[in-house]
């Protein structure tokens, strides 16, 4: 790879990690996930565990919006400006693999980003959600879709777009294929874009 970075959004339980790990392993390139949050920290001063609750709380109710009033630029949009800095300057760095986040966002000026969104069946990432992250929420199918629309609410307040919708995305993949079938397949996207 000589210069593609690849962004992936992905549903949750839907393996898009597992898939930016092994596609990152594959292509010999930097993966970019939780390390972000453990930069975010370092330069803000703000507890890791405090930026995970950052981005999974959803924006936009009264009482989250009644308290950033009394802030001059509330701590999400704090945690955003730095995570944004940090993604920039890892894909200036060279080509990597970002999961989440807004990259795909974060780096619409950069001709050389695969913007992909991985989606799966929700019979399918409540499996995985129960089997493989080991999740015991009673309501478990409740507990995958409230995960997306935390997702939802946090891409869209940020980017503006709407999260997961084809358009926003070069590439949209339904891991249902299979984990390996489906890096492949961002493989090549990336490959082909890398020419």
């Amino acid at each position: 790879m000589k210069q593609t970075i690849i962004s992936i959004g992905r549903q949750y339980g839907s393996g898009g990690r597992i898939i930016a790990q092994r596609l990152s392993e594959e292509l010999g390139i930097p993966y970019y996930d939780k390390e972000l949050i453990e930069k975010v920290a370092e330069q803000t001063g703000l507890t890791e565990n405090y930026i995970r609750q950052t981005e999974a709380r959803p924006t936009g109710s009264f009482m989250f919006d009644l308290y950033n009033m009394t802030q001059t630029l509330p701590l999400p949009d704090q945690v955003f400006i730095a995570q944004s800095k940090i993604i920039k300057e890892a894909a200036q760095k060279g080509p990597c693999v970002i999961v989440g986040r807004c990259a795909d966002y974060v780096l619409d000026d950069c001709p050389h980003c695969l913007r992909v969104f991985v989606m799966a069946p929700l019979d399918e990432r409540v499996r995985r959600a129960r089997e493989e992250y080991h999740v015991e929420a009673v309501h478990l199918e409740s507990y995958v879709t409230r995960q997306d629309r935390y997702r939802a609410s946090y891409y869209n307040h940020f980017a503006g777009k709407k999260w997961g919708e084809m358009g926003n995305y070069d590439l949209c993949v339904n891991s249902r294929i299979g984990i390996e079938e489906t890096v492949e397949v961002i493989k090549q996207a990336a490959l082909a874009l890398d020419e």
